[in-house]
């Protein structure tokens, strides 16, 4: 978010430096969940036919391919959320600054709720791969 300065300065109240911070935590959401998006496409592409049959699971692509629904709307939603922001440096009472840090705090939920998910789905089809592959060696 361009619009609020996030550099913290000595004189900033304490609901500037939870606005600030909150603002920086949210990039990094947001960069997170483009990763991911990204990590997903890797990982649907890996789940091949012969993996699938390999692996003895044929939902694991179809996992992968809901996981990267569900990313692309909270992604969606985070990047909404972050252009909405722009308006806090128009708050002028503790009210309105409320409203914004108890949003951020419902999407906190949701963002680590959708981390805690997608890694439990990665590290179960991990643990399914590992010892499903022989390593060829090549002289």
């Amino acid at each position: 978010m361009t619009t609020l300065n996030t550099e913290i300065f000595h004189h900033d109240s304490d609901v500037d430096v939870t606005h600030k911070i909150n603002t920086m935590e949210l990039s990094n959401w947001i960069n997170h969940l483009k990763y991911i998006k990204k990590e997903l496409v890797n990982l649907i592409n890996i789940c091949t036919a012969d993996l699938n049959e390999k692996l003895e699971d044929y939902s694991v692509e179809e996992r992968f391919q809901k996981k990267k629904v569900e990313n692309e709307i909270l992604l969606e939603a985070l990047i909404k959320y972050s252009n909405s922001r722009s308006n806090i440096v128009e708050c002028e009472d503790t009210q309105c600054d409320m409203a914004y840090i108890n949003e951020h705090e419902s999407y906190r939920r949701s963002y680590l709720y959708h981390l805690d998910k997608y890694r439990r789905l990665k590290d179960e089809f991990f643990n399914k791969v590992q010892g499903k592959f022989t390593l060829i060696k090549i002289n």
